[in-house]
């Protein structure tokens, strides 16, 4: 639904036209935004041109899913791309966890199916055994639950460049990554510099996330909320998903692509140089540097059971 407000692009080698602007799903469920407003939020960003939703089926005990399966009733979910997210790192977890993320939404399939929060380089692993999640998957892609098929993670890009690695050894392409792009992750730790050139290589589809950090990047009082979006976007990102949790935030982000225009190089490198100091620890990406954003670290059980076969070595080395 193409409209002079947004841009649009390709989603890696899919063949899929999204919005440059995606909508991010856990804000939809934050207490100050109640469920009508959600609504409103996103209905109003489809009405203007935004294509991408994003989701998960651990935001806020299923409520971000819930609201956005109410926004897409009467005829809006054939005009987005849905994306949702599942914790499950064995086969029987993730299956249960696709289904109950359908059931929220109110849908029979999703557009985009991600394995969410891939932050430990033992997830790969788990996912890819004989077990693993990846089995629910493609199952459910088989009978027309999932379009395609990605994964997501903010730790640190070494694990994203890993689960590329495990997927290449099982045979299996990702259709799309996810991973914290801002001004800030130029200087510490960066999924820009490394990730994002071998994503660009393999032609898969590059989702920004925390482009503002929920406002966290905003407090360094370095950077405007337009510039930061406005960087990200110069990335050769499919998507930006960008938190709306009120009318004033979805303007923005509609002023954002209003106002964007590629940037020079000597433009990214001053607002590099603005920010320096203040990214060079990781100190307003605390996703990258604590485990207060880790949500499958405060709660193991959303993993789901290590491989049977695991647990037998265990039990024999014993």
């Amino acid at each position: 639904m193409p409209t002079s407000e947004m841009i649009y692009r390709e989603l890696g080698n899919t063949g899929e036209q999204v919005s440059a602007i995606g909508l991010g799903g856990w804000h939809l469920a934050l207490k100050h935004v109640d469920e009508p407003l959600a609504i409103r939020l996103v209905r109003t960003a489809i009405d203007r041109g935004i294509t991408f939703m994003d989701n998960c089926w651990d935001y806020l005990e299923g409520k971000a899913e819930i609201r956005m399966g109410k926004a897409l009733r009467d005829g809006y979910r054939d005009k987005v791309f849905l994306m949702t997210k599942i914790d499950g790192r064995s086969k029987q977890e993730a299956a249960k966890q696709i289904d109950e993320s359908l059931r929220r939404l109110q849908v029979d399939y999703v557009d985009l199916l991600q394995f969410h929060e891939i932050l430990r380089f033992e997830d790969p692993h788990r996912i890819f055994d004989p077990e693993g999640a990846l089995q629910a998957f493609l199952e459910a892609k088989q009978v027309g639950k999932v379009r395609y098929i990605g994964f997501t993670g903010h730790k640190d890009p070494e694990i994203h460049l890993h689960m590329l690695e495990v997927a290449d050894q099982n045979g299996f392409k990702f259709d799309t990554a996810q991973m914290p792009l801002n001004v800030m992750d130029a200087h510490y730790r960066s999924f820009a510099k490394t990730v994002v050139p071998e994503l660009v290589k393999r032609q898969i589809g590059i989702l920004g996330m925390k482009s503002l950090a929920n406002g966290i990047l905003l407090r360094s009082n370095t950077v405007t909320a337009i510039e930061c979006l406005h960087y990200a976007l110069n990335l050769p990102t499919s998507v930006v998903i960008t938190g709306m949790d009120s009318m004033e935030t979805l303007d923005q982000a509609f002023e954002a692509v209003k106002t964007f225009q590629p940037m020079s190089d000597e433009q990214v490198q001053a607002l590099l140089t603005k920010t320096a100091k203040a990214g060079s620890r990781g100190e307003f990406e605390p996703f990258k540097t604590s485990s207060i954003f880790d949500g499958t670290a405060q709660n193991p059980d959303w993993l789901g059971k290590e491989p049977q076969r695991l647990q037998q070595l265990m039990s024999a080395a014993q």
